[in-house]
């Protein structure tokens, strides 16, 4: 491996990224205990992980959504072990799969689907009080918390914001979701900033179009324009992530306390992107822990 320039802070940056997410994927996939759909597509999909060693019955309920920037290539096998590795710990784990870009150039799928991907979160959310005691008989759906990482993140937020929606809104829900919370892991949480910064290859502009079709949609999906939730939020980010960089979350938390609301924020030194699901890392020991407050 190239050494990385030590009076280069972004090429050091890149380096450890590279080393990071390498490690991130380079676990096997695990399977999962029970699989079942929530629609006619084949990407509508949850894998549901049983917890190890204990009992179902009163387990918490771990919803995981993917990231990947909403692009094709990255589907929910690359964080099974994360689901894995929380299941050790004695959580129930729906694995939620969506409809993500359609395939682009080799080199740059396109990000997203509008409003498929929106739709199949919304479902699934929707259908996991059927499905879930179905796959897991005892979870205890009361304490279920939503957790997601990068584009997943902004998905988990978005999640618990449903019923704070503008009132067109097709997802909208009349009551706040039977959450206990959300854990939001280097969540692309600031869609406007996003785009300045031109995260993940300016995805988040592809996902949501240009000019007015941007601004209205931005309206139905930016977590940092959907406050206050009244629903108990925390966000874990590494202070190196040079894929989502810490601003983004910064800023979404610097929204939610304009608006009223408590958004705990948990900054880890000398940790980048992939970290918070890699199961050999500290940094997804922190993780879980942010999940067990809000489960337990």
């Amino acid at each position: 491996m190239p050494q990385a320039n030590a009076s280069d802070p972004s090429a050091a940056a890149a380096a450890r990224d590279a080393v990071e997410s390498a490690s991130a994927f380079a676990h096997p996939a695990v399977a999962p205990d029970a699989t079942a759909a929530y629609g006619e597509h084949p990407d509508q999909l949850v894998d549901f992980y049983a917890p190890r060693d204990v009992p179902v019955d009163g387990a918490p309920l771990v919803v995981l959504l993917h990231g990947g920037a909403w692009r094709a290539p990255y589907d929910r096998a690359h964080v099974s072990p994360f689901a894995d590795f929380l299941a050790r710990r004695g959580f129930a784990v729906a694995s939620v799969e969506y409809r993500r870009g359609r395939a682009g150039g080799p080199q740059q799928p396109v990000a997203g689907r509008w409003p498929e991907t929106f739709d199949d979160v919304a479902a699934a959310m929707d259908a996991l009080a059927e499905l879930a005691p179905r796959a897991l008989p005892g979870v205890d759906l009361r304490r279920t918390v939503v957790t997601g990482h990068s584009a997943g993140g902004q998905l988990a937020l978005w999640a618990a914001a449903r019923h704070v929606l503008p009132a067109d809104a097709p997802w909208r829900l009349a009551q706040p979701p039977l959450l206990r919370g959300v854990v939001a892991l280097a969540p692309i949480a600031d869609l406007a900033l996003s785009v300045e910064l031109a995260v993940c290859g300016g995805a988040v502009a592809q996902l949501l179009g240009e000019e007015g079709d941007f601004v209205q949609r931005s309206a139905a999906v930016d977590p940092a324009l959907l406050l206050p939730t009244g629903m108990a939020t925390t966000v874990v980010h590494g202070r190196d992530d040079v894929v989502v960089p810490a601003a983004v979350s910064e800023s979404f938390v610097t929204a939610a306390a304009k608006a009223g609301e408590t958004v705990g924020m948990t900054l880890l030194e000398g940790v980048g992107h992939f970290p918070l699901i890699d199961p050999v890392t500290d940094a997804c020991a922190v993780v879980v822990e942010e999940i067990a407050q809000l489960a337990w």
